[in-house]
């Protein structure tokens, strides 16, 4: 389980997160929602620890996140691995290479400096981009991808490192209707057929209902809402989004439905 405690980041006099307490389950689909500024972001690098918390503490399982250092702090990170709106793949590398990326703390450290992969890495990292329908994409660079394609192969990479929970920032961002549709099922999937904890920072609302089993809501970093997506009613909603609250509440659906018609093969 996932245990937040009076989590509070400060940048200068402006508080990003404000004495947030959380419990997450393991096996939850949880959707952080509110809008731009809220604290979405700032909650989950501090999760994964790539941003310092001011005060408050992060557990997994009753160990101390927060307390990491060294080692201890890149193993954490191997469990709790990020996708990343941006996508962060390397574009001259191609498609494998940078799924093979999410070995790396699994190999021995003279392996992981030469990037040494050996033939079983490289059947889990196939394996990873053919559960996501992209296994032909293998020997092409990252750079030549779609948008929808690159996070696809960010998730493979998450994927491989055999992560406890996956913390997604705004995954879909800068995806067009149907690539969301097959980005938020690969998330689905990864956390209906491996149990992995999935936190996923999302804009839309209607996305959110849509895949999430529990909804967190923030504004001004502080939480203002955590329940079930049908709990989310038009005075909660006005918390989280102010003036756009109707238009948020009203939006239409912009994904395919879930669940995706894209091929997932069986949980090995």
């Amino acid at each position: 389980m996932l245990v937040i405690e009076g989590l509070t980041r400060r940048f200068g006099d402006r508080v990003a997160v404000d004495d947030m307490c959380l419990e997450v389950p393991r096996g939850a689909f949880v959707g952080v929602i509110g809008r731009s500024g809220a604290g979405k972001s700032t909650l989950l690098r501090m999760v994964n620890r790539l941003a310092e918390p001011s005060a408050g503490r992060i557990l997994w399982d009753g160990a101390d996140v927060s307390a990491l250092r060294g080692r201890a702090l890149r193993d954490w990170r191997a469990r709790c691995a990020m996708v990343f709106q941006g996508f962060n793949l390397s574009g001259r590398l191609d498609v494998l290479t940078n799924v093979l990326v999410g070995r790396l703390n699994k190999v021995p450290a003279h392996r992981s400096l030469l990037r040494l992969w050996s033939d079983a890495d490289r059947a889990i990292a196939l394996s990873a981009l053919e559960r996501f329908d992209i296994a032909e994409l293998a020997a092409q660079r990252a750079e030549h991808l779609s948008g929808g394609q690159q996070q696809r192969v960010a998730i493979a990479r998450a994927l491989v490192q055999e992560p406890e929970i996956i913390l997604a920032d705004e995954p879909i961002a800068s995806l067009d209707p149907r690539n969301t549709g097959l980005v938020m099922d690969a998330l689905a999937r990864i956390n209906r057929d491996y149990g992995i904890t999935v936190l996923c920072n999302l804009h839309s609302l209607d996305i959110a209902r849509r895949y999430c089993d529990r909804l967190v809501g923030l504004s001004a970093g502080r939480l203002v809402f955590d329940g079930p997506p049908d709990a989310l009613d038009a005075d909660a909603a006005r918390k989280l989004y102010g003036l756009e609250a109707a238009e948020v509440m009203d939006a239409a659906p912009s994904a395919p439905a879930h669940p995706s018609a894209v091929p997932f093969l069986a949980a090995t």
